[in-house]
């Protein structure tokens, strides 16, 4: 199997020392003894969306022509989206048994859709999502673990699921962010953790052929070459990602406000754009389902939740979280996004970027290893 976003942290956990802590990717045969390891996750840095990138960013650029560092190629979870990764890399496990299943879910026996990164303490967030972190492992061993995040993500429901056991250190807005991750690093052995997600933002808003985005990513740039220029001789730099994207365009998008036969007998839309998770009124679930196939046809997989879950598309899936993806599950694989304008903001439908679906530009993602 490939690796992926759920084994950086325990092989950062293994270079680091942490007892039952496996090294998958190898990092202490590349990294050798370090005391310190920074990881820094910047959102929507896809794989296949790198070489874009050179042109603004010349340490990214050196990576890629194989002059600093060293790089691999991971996947991400699916569906794509950053609080499943995220969850995933916290924890080390798969979706299917960390239960953050998408990007919003239904809670089931309710009409309620959980936005996750608008979750707070409802659901419990040790009930909603059970599985120990790798935070809390590296902790309990004795090592040093802190999450360096923006203030207003303290305590937040998504920062529990992923972060959980971690020292919280929040960071106010117009700080300088690299200043306080190596500040942290600076404190003792062990490990601290960032994110970026000003890359993410700017492919949503404005898709990754604008100027806005190709800024954001020498943004990102700058930030990586000043927390590697400054970082400790017994420190290593761990750069990835939680997903890829894509654009897509006004002729590739569908409505269900629009489609009176995708939105008949649907109760609940949830998940994303790229992927939908449809929770039926009782007793339709098989017609909704061949009236998607037949309106999508090779577009997209149409699929019952059965299906979904025997072709381990989320893993090997608890009891309790069956219920989350609903009765029929829509895959893109193309370049298609189904907006739900009914059931979700409408800044939604003004997005140009999209994530969360299958294909390798949204599912591949960097690690990039870096020593000062």
């Amino acid at each position: 199997m490939a690796a992926t976003i759920s084994d950086v942290l325990p092989s950062a956990a293994a270079l680091l020392g942490v007892p039952d802590a496996t090294d998958r990717l190898r990092l202490r045969e590349r990294f050798g003894d370090v005391r310190r390891v920074l990881v820094v996750l910047v959102d929507g840095m896809g794989a296949h969306l790198l070489p874009a990138m050179k042109r603004s960013a010349p340490l990214l650029a050196s990576v890629l022509a194989g002059e600093t560092g060293w790089i691999d190629e991971l996947t991400c979870m699916f569906p794509s989206t950053t609080p499943t990764s995220l969850v995933s890399f916290g924890t080390g496990a798969v979706p299917g048994q960390h239960g953050v299943l998408g990007f919003t879910l239904n809670v089931p026996g309710t009409d309620r859709v959980l936005t996750h990164i608008a979750w707070r303490d409802d659901p419990p967030p040790q009930q909603w999502q059970p599985v120990p972190t790798w935070f809390q492992r590296m902790v309990r061993s004795g090592t040093m673990a802190t999450v360096v995040l923006p203030s207003f993500f303290a305590g937040s429901g998504l920062t529990n699921a992923a972060y959980r056991g971690a020292r919280f250190c929040g960071v106010e807005r117009g700080e300088d962010y690299p200043r306080r991750l190596l500040d942290e690093l600076a404190t003792g052995p062990g490990l601290v953790y960032g994110y970026l997600s000003a890359l993410d933002t700017a492919a949503h808003v404005h898709g990754t052929a604008s100027a806005e985005w190709e800024q954001a990513g020498a943004d990102v740039d700058a930030a990586l070459t000043r927390l590697l220029e400054n970082l400790p001789a017994d420190a290593a730099l761990l750069v990835t990602a939680d997903h890829g994207g894509l654009d897509v365009g006004p002729t590739a998008r569908i409505d269900m406000a629009d489609r009176a036969d995708l939105a008949a007998d649907v109760r609940v839309v949830a998940g994303e754009p790229r992927v939908r998770y449809l929770h039926t009124v009782p007793g339709a679930a098989g017609d909704v389902l061949d009236r998607w196939r037949a309106a999508l046809d090779e577009r997209a997989e149409v699929l019952s939740g059965e299906e979904a879950i025997a072709q381990n598309w989320f893993g090997p899936m608890r009891d309790e979280h069956r219920a989350r993806i609903g009765d029929v599950v829509v895959i893109c694989t193309g370049e298609l996004a189904i907006l739900a304008s009914g059931h979700e903001p409408p800044e939604t439908s003004r997005l140009v970027g999209f994530h969360g679906g299958p294909t390798p530009v949204e599912m591949a993602i960097p690690l990039i290893g870096l020593r000062g």
